[in-house]
């Protein structure tokens, strides 16, 4: 589907005016944050925690700009009125310049890319690529290492490819966070290696309401098979069973305790759908 606007430091413009300049030195060196944002149905999903994270990228990458939370809520909120598609992302770029004013914040409309329903029952498959992310914090342009991971992993009929750093640990996949589930323990690499997903901080929200616990803790990748299930967590993907990571396979990747889990968050999203209809 094609868009008719985007949105350009708050302002609606129309969609073919949407240009980055040769001359955007920033734009071109990878200086700048982004987030992917989910619409569906006239509900923007966890825009509250997507403004927070962008801003917080910002934060540690150091660029400065004179955009605030509440700026940038009223953008979204801009571009989705005027966007009639019934599902969509929104892909939120925040530029640096050579000054905090000359920082420019592009809002556009993109198509969806929906994982196969199947893949939710027989789990998706995995490659591992030896790659660490600067500032694993932070949700950056600079995303040469990622790319070339998905790259390859695509190249081999994969899902995704995980990053394994200096240890050989597993610290996230290249647009996804992961986790083991060992009976009703969440076990995931430390917070300090790996993106704050928004999904995966609603997916915890969840597992704890339902009993689950968590455990942080650098996952090794020789010690993988240990757990009963292994998963991802992402915007377009939810709760994304693990059926293999190379050579290793997970002949039933959906344990009960995951059946439950992916079940409870898909009735979170709805309860969320449901509170948000009721607010507008």
């Amino acid at each position: 589907m094609e868009y008719t606007y985007f949105s350009h430091n708050g302002k609606l413009l129309p969609a073919e005016q949407a240009t980055v300049p040769l001359s955007n030195i920033a734009y071109a060196y990878g200086f700048g944050v982004y987030e992917t944002i989910r619409v569906s149905g006239g509900i923007t999903y966890f825009l509250d925690e997507h403004s927070e994270r962008l801003l917080q990228s910002a934060r540690i990458i150091n660029l400065e700009h004179t955009f605030d939370k509440a700026f940038i809520d009223k953008a979204v909120r801009s571009l989705t009125e005027k966007t009639s598609a019934k599902a969509y992302n929104l892909k939120v770029l925040l530029i640096g310049g050579r000054t905090p004013e000359a920082a420019d914040l592009y809002i556009t409309c993109l198509n969806p890319l929906f994982p196969d329903r199947k893949l939710y029952r027989s789990g998706v498959s995995l490659i591992t690529e030896q790659c660490e992310r600067l500032y694993p914090q932070a949700k950056s342009l600079n995303m040469f290492t990622s790319y070339q991971a998905y790259r390859h992993a695509q190249a081999q009929g994969a899902y995704d490819a995980l990053l394994i750093n200096h240890a050989g640990c597993i610290t996230e996949g290249t647009r996804t966070n992961f986790f083991g589930l060992q009976d009703r323990v969440l076990v995931s690499p430390p917070a300090a290696d790996c993106l704050h997903g928004v999904t995966r901080h609603h997916v915890l929200q969840v597992a704890r309401a339902h009993g689950f616990t968590l455990k942080e803790t650098p996952l090794a990748l020789d010690k993988v098979a240990a757990y009963d299930s292994v998963f991802l967590t992402s915007t377009p993907s939810r709760i994304m069973p693990v059926r293999s990571i190379d050579d290793q396979v997970w002949d039933h990747p959906v344990s009960p305790p995951l059946a439950e889990l992916m079940q409870a968050y898909d009735q979170y999203l709805d309860d969320y759908r449901q509170q948000v209809l009721k607010k507008q």
